[in-house]
């Protein structure tokens, strides 16, 4: 990555981990930053920026973030006030859709 682009991203090999490329800022140099962003089922990214891991300590504290039993209960309310995105786009469809 020494010669690549600012802002270009390397597949590794776990998907949905990459290696990207941050360009100078304020001073401070050229960096490589671990980012994560889940694929989809067609292999395309989920996100157009997943999250960004600048070093180990970041890591352990998003992990301790998204292990928070009251994240869950969070996300659960969130999905119930906003309208699911398919059900939305399948409005006036005649076709049986089969509730999971």
């Amino acid at each position: 990555m020494e010669k690549g682009k600012d802002w270009e991203r390397k597949a590794t090999s776990v998907q949905g981990i990459f290696l990207l490329k941050l360009p100078p800022y304020r001073g401070s140099p050229s960096q490589l930053v671990v980012e994560i962003n889940p694929l989809d089922a067609s292999g395309n990214l989920t996100k157009k920026r997943g999250l960004i891991l600048r070093n180990p300590t970041e890591l352990k504290e998003f992990k301790r973030l998204i292990n928070e039993a009251k994240l869950e209960v969070l996300m659960s309310a969130v999905e119930r006030v906003n309208p699911s995105a398919r059900k939305t786009a399948e409005t006036g469809s005649k076709e049986e859709v089969v509730e999971i």
